[in-house]
Order: C-alpha cells, then sequence, then structure tokens
C-alpha cells in the first residue's frame, strides 16, 4: 500500500513538473502520451525512475524492459533502441531522473582507498525500494519552490546517489566516481569512439589507451557496452547518418561518406538494418534523439 501511494504522489509530482525541470540543474522528467516506434538513439549516464508505463531498450542483443516502481541506470554512453510500449493520453508513461556525474559521486566515495571493482554492466535495472522514491518525491516537491530548491535540492540529490551506492547496483555508480576503474577507463576509450568515429582503429591501441590487455579490454567493452569496439562505433556512425539524413536532410550519399562509408550500398544496408527503413525514404525533419530512459 505504501508503494502505491508513492508512485500516486510521485505521478502527480512529475505531471506537474514537466517542462520547469531547468529548476532543478541534472532534473530530468519525461511525459509520454502515446507509444511510440522503436527509436535508435544514445543513452548518457543516467538514473531514471519510471513511475507509469513500460518502456522498452535494446542494447546490443540484449532486450530491457521496465516499468512503474522500476528504476534504470546507465552509467557510460550507450547507443540503444527503446520505444514505449505502455503510454496512452489517460494513463501515460510517466518518468524522473537524474544526470549521473562523476564530480557528484566521488564526492561521497569518502574511502580514499577504495580500489576498482570488476566490469560492471553499462546498463542495469532494479526495483525501487521506498526511500528511494521518497527521496525523489521530497526533489520534484522543490521544483515550484524557487527559495529553498538552490540550498535543498542538491542536498536531496546527494542523498539519492548516496541510496544509488548502496543499492544492489551501487557499484554501477560507484564505479562512475571512481578515476581509476574499469568503467572509466572503456568510458575513456568511448569518449575516443565517438569523437573520432569516421577513423579505423586497431584494438590494440584501444586497449593501451584504456591501459589493459588486449583481451582484457574487449572483455571488459564488451561487459560494459554489450557491444565490440567495431559493432559500437558502427552504431555511431549511423545514429550520426540519421541525424543528418533526417534532421539535416542531407543528401544519402553524401552522408553515408560523411560518417566513414566507403559503399553507398553497404551503407543503405547497415542503415536500414539499425532504423527498419531505407535512408531513402528518411525525410528531412525533427530529429528527436531517442536515447531518452523515460
Amino acid at each position: 500500500m505504501e508503494g502505491n501511494r508513492q508512485l500516486a504522489e510521485l505521478r502527480e509530482l512529475i505531471v506537474g513538473a514537466a517542462g520547469h525541470e531547468r529548476a532543478i540543474d541534472g532534473l530530468l522528467v519525461s511525459v509520454v502520451d502515446a507509444p511510440t516506434p522503436p527509436t535508435a538513439g544514445l543513452a548518457s549516464p543516467t538514473f531514471a525512475l519510471v513511475a507509469q508505463g513500460r518502456k522498452r531498450l535494446a542494447l546490443g542483443e540484449q532486450v530491457f524492459e521496465y516499468g512503474a516502481g522500476d528504476y534504470v541506470i546507465v552509467s557510460v554512453d550507450l547507443p540503444v533502441t527503446g520505444h514505449f510500449v505502455e503510454a496512452s493520453k489517460e494513463a501515460p508513461c510517466l518518468g524522473v531522473g537524474l544526470e549521473l556525474r562523476p564530480e557528484q559521486i566521488a564526492s561521497l566515495l569518502l574511502d580514499a582507498t577504495e580500489k576498482p571493482g570488476a566490469a560492471v554492466r553499462g546498463l542495469t535495472i532494479d526495483h525501487a525500494p521506498a526511500e528511494l522514491v521518497d527521496a525523489m518525491i521530497r526533489l520534484l516537491r522543490l521544483v515550484h519552490q524557487p527559495d529553498d530548491a538552490p540550498v535543498l535540492a542538491p542536498l536531496v540529490q546527494r542523498e539519492i546517489l548516496w541510496r544509488l551506492l548502496r543499492s544492489p547496483q551501487g557499484a554501477a555508480v560507484r564505479e562512475i566516481g571512481l578515476a581509476d576503474s574499469s568503467l572509466s577507463h572503456v568510458a575513456r576509450v568511448i569518449g575516443w569512439i565517438r569523437k573520432h568515429y569516421t577513423e579505423p582503429f586497431r584494438i590494440e591501441d584501444l586497449a593501451s589507451m584504456a591501459g589493459m590487455s588486449t583481451s582484457a579490454f574487449h572483455r571488459h567493452f564488451r561487459t560494459v557496452t554489450e557491444l565490440t569496439p567495431i559493432q559500437f562505433q558502427k552504431k555511431i556512425r549511423l545514429h550520426e547518418a540519421r541525424l543528418r539524413v533526417v534532421g539535416l536532410g542531407e543528401d544519402v550519399t553524401s552522408a553515408g561518406y560523411a560518417v566513414g562509408y566507403d559503399s553507398p550500398s553497404q551503407f543503405s544496408r547497415e542503415y536500414r538494418r539499425e532504423f527498419g527503413t531505407p535512408p531513402s525514404r528518411d525525410r528531412a525533419g525533427s530529429c528527436k534523439p531517442a536515447g531518452q530512459l523515460i
């Protein structure tokens, strides 16, 4: 009963906060009133809690589904395909979350001798305990309290991060704040691939960048992202191409070359496999980012 009461209040607060989330730095609010088709995008490090509805995410060959009372943690930038499977005008999908910032998490890791653990998955899901939901409720109440929010919101956000660190999924959050964790080393390589996605690379060079042996790097990268480095790069290229084709109305052949494809036929084939339609059928218009978790 307590959980139902909490979710009911959380739903009400999310609806009231929609459009005003900038009042609190790092706060994310989502209201979706209809199911959506699968759409690819990039998910950044985020904590997201669902109050109503359901969403499905695909990462590599893994499919994740979560709904009311569940929370998601993404620890690194990940190329995902997601869609809302339960949402309507009468019962929209409602979610709230926080950006996960390394410096905020690091400030909670008071034990300087704590050593990095084993590789963690880049995306994890669990059911939210009452204490975590209560903290999110108190944070949302501050959206419309401009005199209190600047002082109290950072304290509540710190509590939320602490509760995440103490949760069964705490390792995924802890690794974000550790400068020498396996996750941070993989994240460094992910950042390089995102910036240099058109360039060829050798696995040995990426492993060196991460400070790992080739075998250890490959294992850690696959654990975190559910993808090989080559697969990861391909998804980044295709997402960038879609921004060019759909968002900017760029010529299909030019977009393919711009993101690193030498063969227009290969580009079209892989684009269709990723997005479900060939690039020639995508029309210029708004290209809404789809990596959002809520």
